[in-house]
């Protein structure tokens, strides 16, 4: 028998602490379950892939200045080879594999700005390739949404039917493939990929808040008003935290991207008190820490949301997608839901207060329905690699 070789694939290593979370549920599940699968990557950011999780990785775009805009000529011609070369390099490296598992994330969705030359374009040259040369390629949790974008819409509809493999990490993201033509018929729901990491032990902070943040702009249909909406969510998430500070709670701001930094960069410059701090994070593992100390959580990012849910601490929700409302639903926190484009510092306010108050109440809840999404999504991912992973294997 020869070990099964598989390859991982998505902008992991690239700042986004949940995609890297999602990464690293997966490889825990294979060193635990199949220590003899040899894994490699094809990622956003290979070195810091490789410098975290130990596994190869390479660049996923021969034109390193892919995600940088393109003004001069050359840039412009680079990119342009850069989508032909790719074609031959994405096909190489999904030929030496035998099966490609692009972990979690919201690849068939476009809630946030996303080009449909980007990583729609690579992800499609991904699951094309496993078709032609007859390598499984596995969306596993995936996230999806509606997306009005033609060029983008093909793109992510026509992934999602080449891969030989789906599931989702809510109900509403298999609905949206199925609203786009994708047949879902065999296609499953799961709790998303970072339920299965390990949840920290849980400390005492008293009177502690943790409010992450985001660099948010709205999504692809909000590009004529970006502006606009980032400085309502930045303004009304200001208010809130220095109405915090006030009543003498201690808070701690955390980001789930590198993106964010300047929205923390500008909440302490306009709350200037000892009680307000911001935390160095570098993985769920790090944000999950800063949560479990925290008597409740108010946080924006996703990821952000399931790393206090999974810790079992109260959260408000400032949602920006219907993945976050669905989330909360499904963790029994449907209440606590506040729109990101329509932030009010004082309806915020008055819904955290709410939440608090209820403490206790929803502590249980959340230690129910962490127990049972995490047993559900143990006996998916059992299921899933007995499907992907052949068997046997004639030696080569």
């Amino acid at each position: 028998m020869t070990p099964v070789r598989v390859g991982v694939f998505g902008l992991l290593g690239s700042g986004n602490l949940g995609n890297d979370g999602s990464l690293e549920a997966v490889l825990g599940h294979l060193r635990a379950e199949h220590p003899e699968a040899v894994v490699d990557a094809l990622c956003g950011g290979p070195e810091a892939v490789t410098a975290r999780f130990g596994i190869p990785a390479t660049r996923l775009h021969w034109y390193r200045g892919e995600y940088r805009t393109a003004s001069r000529a050359g840039a412009v011609a680079g990119k342009g080879l850069g989508k032909l070369v790719d074609v031959f390099r994405t096909a190489a490296w999904v030929r030496k594999h035998d099966v490609v598992i692009v972990p979690g994330m919201g690849v068939l969705e476009a809630t946030l700005p996303l080009r449909p030359w980007g990583f729609p374009y690579a992800l499609f040259l991904l699951c094309a390739s496993g078709r032609l040369v007859g390598t499984p390629v596995a969306l596993v949790g995936v996230g999806a949404a509606a997306i009005r974008n033609r060029p983008t819409r093909a793109l992510v509809r026509w992934s999602a039917r080449l891969a030989a493999y789906r599931s989702y990490r809510d109900a509403q993201s298999r609905d949206a493939m199925r609203a786009m033509g994708v047949d879902t018929a065999r296609d499953e729901v799961h709790p998303d990929l970072a339920f299965a990491l390990p949840t920290p032990e849980p400390s005492a902070a008293p009177g502690l808040v943790c409010v992450g943040v985001m660099a948010f702009h709205g999504g692809n249909d909000d590009r004529a008003r970006a502006e606009e909406i980032h400085r309502r969510y930045l303004d009304g998430t200001t208010r809130f935290v220095r109405a915090l500070v006030e009543d003498g709670r201690r808070v701690r701001l955390l980001t789930g991207d590198e993106v964010d930094a300047p929205v923390v960069a500008s909440i302490l410059d306009a709350v200037d008190s000892p009680l307000l701090t911001a935390a160095e994070t570098s993985s769920l593992a790090d944000l999950m820490k800063e949560m479990a100390a925290a008597d409740s959580v108010v946080a924006i990012r996703y990821h952000n949301l399931i790393c206090a849910l999974k810790t079992g601490t109260p959260v408000l929700a400032v949602t920006y997608a219907a993945k976050s409302d669905a989330l909360m639903a499904g963790m029994g926190l449907g209440e606590y839901c506040h729109p990101a484009r329509e932030l009010d510092a004082d309806r915020l306010l008055d819904q955290f207060r709410s939440l608090e108050k209820r403490s206790p109440e929803l502590r249980q809840t959340l230690a129910d329905r962490n127990k049972a999404a995490a047993e559900q999504l143990a006996a998916h991912l059992t299921t899933l690699t007995k499907t992907l992973f052949p068997a046997h294997r004639k030696a080569t």
